[in-house]
């Protein structure tokens, strides 16, 4: 398997170097020359494995460049430090499935993949004698759950970037309170965007990004993307009736539901993807009617999808616009010069034949927690509440739907509390938090002060 740039720009490489590469040299995103077919009969093959085990025949199709014994080690040790045994367990609650994507350990969604790209970093680290300076942004919980994937291992420094004050403050604890020397928190005055546009902008700095052997852990690093496509199978192979499947999923950045866009593409029956947001509906806009045009970001009580600039939204073009690699670079131009991307009535009609997408506001978010707890006893953080009315909204009765839970509810205790009147029991992780110590540094958004510290701080 061979990897390209959506850009098309790069020489195509090997799925070791794509990892290694983070943010493609020529500024685009790392993506699969082909997409791997599979049909019915290895889908029922596949749908009743442990995670592990179907993690390991999903990502191996892609990693044809590593020894395959590695490979399932590498997994087998990832997951070995979720606290379910399921990994990602399927629950039923009113008329809806809710995949649980948080029993990782730092609690959300993003320790599926990157306990995996921590330990991939540290094994091809170690096979090519080299070091990394990981570089990456978070709106909450990419950073902390990079942090756990690669505090303490050797030859990897990690440099994160959160927006001051703009995530929970369950999150900037899990981040400040790892004093590691290896770990580097910068508290950026500015939002997401901000820190997004300022590491995209050093990683396309190539002399630096080389001379400081940089590396990525958001989701521009395909690895983050793949090992997001494993529970969408999973998830589909508990269902009672394997039949077609609708999922929502809350997005901010468009990388959780690229890889259930991938899964589908690769035989998954998916009927169709939801695409849930909250005030900040970019993505929604342009699903609902091609409306691609940069607003001013809102602060909501599900900060995660506190986004304008989704980063993951040129892979899915890349497809939208037949593999045309001019078309994507165009696109971006345009969007750098107008702050909006133009689409034609054909391809947003492609879009819709592929996705649902609702905006679903503070008001909603809040009333779907306090609703659904009433019915179920069962508590959504905020932004798989986002997911949850998006499907309640936008699905007939009788539909197999399973929404993404992507962050335990005491994660966003506050939200939570406005909801139903009282704060969600802290799970022991999260209470053993309160009154450490914290380190971290509070910069402006300003790329050369950020890339000075990187400098003073990097292996």
């Amino acid at each position: 398997m061979k990897y390209i740039s959506t850009r098309g720009k790069i020489a195509p490489i090997g799925f070791k170097d794509a990892v290694m590469m983070g943010l493609a040299t020529d500024g685009g995103l790392i993506l699969p020359e082909s997409i791997p077919q599979l049909d019915r009969d290895t889908l029922a093959a596949w749908s009743k494995l442990p995670y592990p085990e179907l993690a390991f025949n999903i990502i191996s199709l892609f990693a044809d460049d590593l020894p395959k014994q590695d490979l399932k080690e590498l997994i087998d040790r990832s997951y070995a430090s979720f606290d379910h045994a399921d990994t990602t367990p399927l629950v039923k609650k009113d008329g809806v499935y809710i995949l649980e994507l948080f029993h990782g350990p730092t609690l959300a969604f993003k320790d599926v993949a990157l306990q995996l790209l921590g330990n991939l970093f540290e094994y091809l680290l170690k096979e090519r004698g080299e070091k990394m300076n990981i570089l990456g942004a978070t709106s909450g919980d990419t950073g902390s759950a990079a942090i756990a994937g690669v505090r303490g291992k050797e030859n990897i420094n990690i440099f994160i970037l959160h927006p001051h004050l703009k995530t929970s403050p369950v999150q900037a604890l899990q981040m400040t309170t790892v004093l590691d020397e290896n770990v580097h928190n910068i508290a950026v005055k500015g939002t997401f965007d901000d820190c997004q546009e300022i590491v995209k902008s050093i990683f396309n700095d190539l002399p630096f990004k080389k001379e400081y052997a940089l590396g990525a852990v958001n989701s521009i690093n395909w690895a983050r993307v793949l090992a997001q496509v494993v529970y969408y199978f999973y998830a589909w192979g508990r269902l009672p009736e394997q039949r077609e499947v609708i999922f929502s999923v809350p997005t901010g950045n468009f990388g959780d539901i690229f890889a259930g866009y991938l899964a589908k593409r690769m035989g998954l029956p998916v009927a169709k993807l939801i695409l849930a947001t909250n005030e900040n509906n970019i993505l929604s806009r342009f699903v609902a009617s091609g409306d691609y045009s940069l607003g001013t970001v809102v602060q909501t009580v599900s900060p995660s999808m506190d986004i304008q600039l989704a980063s993951n939204l040129e892979r899915y073009l890349y497809y939208l616009f037949d593999e045309n690699p001019q078309r994507v670079q165009a696109a971006f131009l345009e969007l750098q010069q107008t702050g909006k991307i133009v689409f034609s009535e054909q391809e947003v009609q492609r879009v819709q034949s592929e996705f649902l997408t609702c905006s679903v506001d503070e008001s909603a978010t809040l009333a779907t927690i306090a609703d659904f707890n009433a019915k179920t006893g069962y508590l959504l953080d905020p932004h798989t509440a986002v997911g949850v009315c998006g499907a309640l909204k936008s699905v007939q009765e009788g539909a197999e739907v399973i929404c993404l839970a992507t962050a335990h509810p005491a994660k966003f205790g506050d939200a939570v509390e406005k909801a139903i009147g009282a704060p969600p029991p802290l799970p022991p992780q999260l209470a053993a938090l309160q009154g450490l110590e914290t380190r971290c540094q509070l910069m402006d958004a300003d790329r050369e002060q950020i890339k000075a510290f990187l400098r003073e701080n990097a292996r």
